[in-house]
């Protein structure tokens, strides 16, 4: 599902984080999304809960319903992760 991950955003992420997030780490999850994942809230509130954890970031309730919100209302495609990160560091 993803194959490589932009340096631009890795960069950004680790930015906001102020962390080290590898490439691996950030691989190894987005293998763990399927498409199903952006349709069902409940699992597209589980996948920002680790991204969160992954970053050491505390995210709440609000902004995890903000992005959950956003994400269906643009129709992300399901195989773009890098575009769900870079809306998560946005929030």
């Amino acid at each position: 599902m993803l194959n490589k991950i932009s340096n631009d955003a890795l960069k950004a992420i680790n930015k906001k984080a102020g962390k080290n997030i590898t490439p691996g780490a950030v691989k190894k999850l987005a293998s763990s999304v399927k498409p199903s994942t952006m349709q069902s809230e409940a699992e597209l509130r589980k996948l920002i809960k680790q991204v969160a954890a992954m970053a050491k970031l505390p995210v709440t309730e609000s902004t995890i319903s903000e992005i959950v919100g956003a994400v269906k209302k643009s129709g992300m495609n399901p195989s773009n992760m890098e575009a769900l990160m870079k809306l998560m560091i946005k929030k």
